[in-house]
């Protein structure tokens, strides 16, 4: 019998000191079993956390389209207390995208025990907008199309499960409802919608805002934008990416007061240099990234993706909106969690659910990662 007695446990009912059971499921929670094992004082236990946007870390990247690079980014992944998690593509040519795709198709069949869980895909790009690029590799974009999307996902196995698109260019409703038909995220991302393109992409399904302020329409008092809807818009989830570099801690403060709690969702966005020392040279989609002082950027100054931790997020969150750790855990675990459909056994400490879950210390460090019950990362 594996478990915890008299232990901090944030529990679906909130932050109490209480027993839990587990094997490959939870089973019980305030339980009198014996011989359980009672942790410090000062450590937590919450739900395992979900990063439903993460192109890579350690040196690997999922559009490098190898197994090991795939299992690279689970096993360091785990080491910030994320269980499972979507491998995130890039705008790139066809044929290197459906590469990637394949990859994560045939490392999901495999079912590896190691590291974090592959849930599926997030594709990010290539139906975005040149104008809002970021650091996506312009001459590889195009129109949203149904088409185009079925010989992705085709390639993928049917392992995509969210889609970032610009809703005001190609034939985006079609896709839009065509994503919602088959219960695959349709996501707002890259973007340079008006307030109209986005009340409409909502209409058709729409309910997701892909790292919300970087890469998209800003808010102006005459035309609210994407940003603006982003908040009026209590139908869409919301991903920021909280390291304080790509989003200030006012316009995070902003966000959160606007939204809904359920629907603020904790992503990295990170790339290949997360877990990489600092001042070292990475790449991106073919473009040389410089990783300084935390930041990662293209020569020209571009943001290319984070080096942002999940663990140190919710610890961000924490600091600059001043609120317990019982809630902001929420952000990183059962919100992407339901966003993803996948709420029905993973997201929460709760009995029958898969035993997902994070021993924190007092600091927010990672002190154990346990995945269905088996321990993937240990400090």
């Amino acid at each position: 019998m594996k478990g915890f007695k008299n232990s901090w446990i944030v529990t679906e009912k909130g932050l109490e000191k209480t027993s839990l059971v587990y094997d490959e499921l939870f089973q019980s929670i305030g339980g009198e079993e014996e011989g359980l094992e009672e942790l410090p004082e000062n450590y937590v236990v919450v739900p395992g956390f979900i990063d439903q946007h993460i192109h890579g870390a350690a040196g690997s990247d999922a559009m490098d389209a190898t197994h090991k690079d795939i299992e690279n980014i689970a096993v360091a992944l785990a080491s910030e207390g994320t269980t499972a998690f979507l491998a995130t593509t890039m705008t790139q040519s066809p044929e290197n995208i459906k590469k990637a795709l394949e990859t994560i198709k045939d490392y999901i069949n495999e079912k590896p025990s190691v590291g974090a869980e592959v849930l599926g895909v997030h594709l990010e790009g290539p139906f975005i907008s040149k104008d809002f690029a970021g650091a996506q590799p312009a001459e590889y974009i195009v129109d949203p199309n149904v088409a185009s999307f079925k010989e992705y996902q085709e390639a993928s196995g049917n392992t995509i499960k969210l889609v970032s698109m610009a809703p005001e260019v190609g034939e985006s409703d079609e896709l839009i409802k065509y994503l919602k038909e088959n219960n695959i995220v349709a996501s707002i991302g890259h973007s340079n919608s008006k307030y109209a393109d986005i009340e409409k992409a909502v209409k058709a399904g729409m309910t997701n805002v892909t790292h919300t302020y970087n890469a998209m329409k800003p808010v102006h008092h005459r035309e609210i934008g994407t940003v603006g809807s982003a908040y009026l818009f209590d139908e869409l989830y919301c991903e920021c990416i909280c390291d304080g570099i790509h989003v200030s801690k006012p316009a995070i403060k902003l966000l959160h007061k606007n939204k809904p709690n359920d629907k603020f969702i904790l992503v990295t966005d990170a790339m290949r240099a997360k877990h990489l020392p600092d001042n070292s040279f990475s790449e991106l989609g073919g473009q040389v990234v410089i990783v300084k002082n935390g930041e990662a950027r293209l020569e020209n100054g571009t943001l290319a993706g984070s080096v942002l931790k999940m663990n140190v997020a919710v610890k961000n969150v924490m600091n600059f909106l001043d609120l317990p750790i019982e809630e902001v855990v929420k952000y990183a675990s059962i919100n992407p969690a339901r966003n993803l459909g996948v709420d029905s056994y993973l997201g929460s400490i709760k009995e029958g659910k898969r035993a997902d879950f994070v021993i924190l210390d007092n600091e927010l460090n990672v002190v154990k990662t346990v995945r269905a019950g088996k321990v993937i990362f240990e400090k």
